[in-house]
């Protein structure tokens, strides 16, 4: 782990994205709230923000942050292939928030994919990526 102990506290921002895609039955399916498993977009939403909590334990050597915001979200483009997932997430730290939103979007994904994976066999998840990081202070 990389000793950031003489590093100032400032405030950070990251944002990441990535998309998983699907068939557009699937994509109705999710819209409709028709899969078997429930509404898929509120629960990889709440799984996202869930998994940036837990970053720091789920990969070695990443600190363990107490983010102070993290938002995902999910945009359906009109090509209605694929679902764009976007992570941000926040915190007043000596080190970055970057691994927390790639987490949020690459969790948020993984849960589309467990929840559509009975009715689609064709699903990618594609270009997970940080989009942005700042820090003010």
């Amino acid at each position: 782990m990389v000793d950031v102990s003489a590093k100032r506290i400032v405030l950070r921002e990251a944002i990441a994205c990535g998309e998983i895609v699907l068939q557009s039955d699937t994509l109705d399916l999710v819209e409709s709230n028709a899969l078997a498993k429930g509404n898929v977009l509120a629960t990889a939403r709440l799984a996202g923000i869930m998994a940036a909590k837990r970053t720091g334990d789920l990969i070695p050597l990443c600190h363990p942050l107490p983010i102070t915001h993290c938002e995902v979200s999910f945009a359906i483009p009109a090509t209605r292939d694929r679902v764009v997932i976007t992570a941000s997430a926040k915190i007043a730290a000596q080190t970055g928030v970057e691994m927390e939103a790639l987490t949020a979007v690459t969790v948020a994904a993984l849960t589309v994919y467990d929840m559509c994976k009975a009715v689609d066999k064709q699903m990618v998840i594609r270009d997970v990526r940080l989009v942005k990081k700042t820090k003010r202070g």
